[in-house]
């Protein structure tokens, strides 16, 4: 358990008081709903590059990938790799195409954006992209508020419910007035916090050392430095590698992602972001490996530390090691990592409800001001749903991840990267593929056994990709509005560059 110190305390105030002051300015500086859900598009390359990272990798960087490792070694490289490959490959085949389009269409949201490129008056498709945002964002948030509660409960002592509900104040606070400014400049602060503390604790740990680790971790079991091997020593099996690696695939549907493409100010901007955003996976990817390895020499070579919690072995290293201001400054990480990410998802879903369901569904004519005050409500009213979710302490950090991960995957990253590029697709087969996407996730979750075992995204993935190609030719292609905008696309492409 942590001492609930001054220090510690006086730490974690003075950096919810920045965020804050953050939030604030931010406020200030939004004027509609454009503002408030992708900041004017105004995002420089950095912000950009560490909002994407950040937003992305949530609580479950300093808490369930060194969890992981922790308990399994090089095993958790697979993941790793498959999310640095990933986040380079969204960066370089979806940011460009993704805000030149949702320009031309003049689209907010990913829901908007799909139902403006194939022209659909129906507006089913925006109504079910909707449904989909919100279910999985439900279990994604909710592992942020999970994370929030380990956190607040090892550091402060409180109970986990309790802990759950001051973390959740927290997010809500200043996404509720900022939007997505406030969002993406606290991001660039979290993301740039939260990647020094994951090299700046291990390296530490090791007294900045690393000569005794392989040692140290073959003596206490060899299999955890072997990729090809789980910690039982059993060989991996092609299911599970495959499983690992294909968390990759989800990035090309993540909404609270994509919306950093198209926020930024010009298109030359993301080549630089691409590479600001690779580099910074790749070191906070090695520093939570290492936190899990390095933690678990350091636990075994201090007996009177328990550690119930693999997922808490990054708090029980700052702990053990720091003074607790720097202590705070390092758990404050933490908190950087699940306000980063709980934040976007409370916005996506909170603008999936103004601008999909209120705005398009239900009041046509709605004003700017009336599309905000829509998504503020709906900042809070989504997070009492994910707050409910999140009262279970046993809940596991990485595995509410992996669902709403595979979730958003396969229900949009095979109908997204296609509207980019096959000129083919039209309004049938794009809704069919969220649908076959969204469905198969929930289906596969809840089968084991043989081929069952295999990680629900690439199924999700292969099964909307088919069904998008099948039907987008069986039902005669796209309508002659569809072809003409994606001409008037590929030609803003040409004038943006």
């Amino acid at each position: 358990m942590i001492e609930n110190s001054f220090a510690i305390s006086g730490t974690f105030i003075a950096y919810l008081i920045l965020m804050l002051a953050i939030g604030y300015y931010a406020y200030k500086r939004t004027a509609n709903s454009t503002d408030y859900f992708l900041g004017g598009r105004t995002l420089g390359p950095w912000p950009a590059a560490l909002s994407a990272g950040a937003s992305d990798m949530s609580g479950w960087l300093l808490l369930g990938v060194p969890g992981y490792a922790y308990a399994s070694g090089l095993e958790a490289g697979w993941i790793c790799g498959g999310l640095l490959v990933g986040t380079w490959l969204n960066w370089l085949v979806s940011a460009k195409r993704l805000r030149t389009y949702s320009i031309t269409t003049d689209a907010i949201t990913i829901p908007d954006f799909l139902a403006s490129r194939f022209l659909d008056k129906s507006k089913l498709i925006q109504t079910i992209s909707a449904f989909f945002i919100l279910l999985f964002f439900l279990f994604y948030t909710s592992s942020g508020l999970v994370a929030g509660g380990k956190l607040f409960e090892t550091v402060f002592g409180l109970d986990y419910r309790i802990a759950v509900v001051i973390g959740a104040v927290c997010v809500i606070s200043y996404t509720l007035f900022g939007g997505f400014l406030a969002v993406a400049w606290t991001d660039l602060v979290q993301g740039l916090l939260m990647s020094a503390a994951l090299l700046i604790v291990p390296i530490a740990a090791m007294n900045g050392g690393f000569s005794q680790l392989d040692m140290d971790v073959s003596a206490i079991n060899p299999e955890l430095l072997d990729m090809w091997t789980n910690a039982k020593g059993e060989p991996m099996t092609a299911i599970a590698i495959i499983s690992l690696v294909a968390w990759g695939l989800g990035y090309f549907g993540q909404p609270h992602i994509l919306a950093r493409f198209k926020a930024t100010r010009s298109n030359k901007d993301l080549t630089t972001a691409r590479r600001i955003a690779v580099i910074w996976t790749a070191l906070s990817m090695f520093g939570a490996i290492l936190v899990g390895l390095v933690g678990l020499v350091y636990v075994t070579g201090h007996p009177t530390l328990e550690l119930a919690d693999g997922e808490k072995i990054f708090m029980i290293l700052v702990n053990a090691i720091f003074h607790p201001v720097m202590a705070g400054i390092l758990l404050a990480a933490i908190l950087a990592a699940i306000m980063s990410t709980a934040d976007s998802q409370l916005l996506v879903s909170s603008s999936a409800l103004a601008e999909d369901f209120y705005k398009q569904v239900f009041k046509q004519d709605a004003t700017s001001d009336q599309v905000v005050k829509v998504g503020r409500f709906a900042v809070i009213g989504l997070s009492v749903l994910a707050l409910t979710l999140a009262m279970d302490p046993d809940s596991s950090v990485l595995s509410l991840v992996s669902y709403a991960w595979a979730g958003f995957g396969a229900a949009f990253g095979p109908t997204i990267v296609l509207s980019l590029y096959w000129s083919k697709m039209n309004r049938n087969g794009a809704l069919v593929g969220i649908l076959v996407g969204g469905i198969t996730i929930v289906v596969w979750k809840q089968l084991t056994g043989g081929i069952f075992d295999v990680y629900e995204i690439v199924p999700g993935v292969l099964f909307s990709t088919i069904a998008i190609i099948a039907v987008s030719i069986l039902t005669g292609g796209p309508s002659d509005g569809v072809t003409q905008q994606h001409k008037k696309f590929k030609q803003q492409l040409i004038d943006l560059d």
